[in-house]
């Protein structure tokens, strides 16, 4: 167990990256509907993963400097290989915001006809749209009074893992509204 635990390794996100089907549609969904403005976009061939690959990398640029990044490939062997193996998965990219940004985005989606839903989590409510290439978008607000939760969470951490991966999968989410104490 960590006790005297150093600064994280990292300032913040730099990019999350995914592999797309159709660079336009994806363009299209974070830029004219969601409303992330294209930053970068890097025409490549290069050898990855031992293979000579040509490859677009595009960048959208979040409000901290950081981007949602993507990959689509000019060889649909190349494309296949590098694709998630499940639109079923749980992989999402999570990206903080606030409640009234949170709306917009609501209204920019039902705008668009962009299915979505909303979970509260009790620490936070996210909600949650598929980008054309089934990639999970989240888009999170903490909770009030989220600072004493963490603070909680980080005392008991490595405790609760071991509870978990000992057996006990008891739920220990207090702030959820559905799994508070009556």
């Amino acid at each position: 167990m960590v006790t005297n635990t150093p600064a994280p390794p990292a300032s913040r996100l730099h990019h999350h990256a995914y592999v797309v089907d159709d660079m336009e549609a994806t363009r299209h969904f974070y830029e004219d509907v969601l409303g992330f403005p294209l930053v970068a976009t890097w025409c490549e061939i290069e050898t990855v993963r031992g293979k000579e690959r040509e490859y677009i990398h595009t960048f959208f640029e979040l409000a901290d400097g950081s981007a949602l990044a993507f990959f689509q490939f000019a060889d649909p062997a190349d494309q296949a290989e590098m694709r998630l193996d499940s639109r079923d998965s749980l992989n999402h990219v999570a990206l903080n915001t606030d409640a009234a940004t949170q709306q917009v985005v609501r209204e920019r989606l039902d705008t668009a006809g962009v299915g979505h839903r909303s979970v509260n989590h009790g620490y936070c409510v996210s909600l949650y749209i598929l980008d054309p290439d089934g990639l999970t978008v989240e888009f999170t607000v903490d909770a009030d009074g989220l600072d004493e939760v963490n603070e909680r969470q980080r005392r008991t951490a490595h405790d609760e893992l071991a509870r978990w991966l000992a057996g006990d999968h008891t739920p220990n989410n207090n702030v959820r509204a559905d799994r508070r104490p009556s």
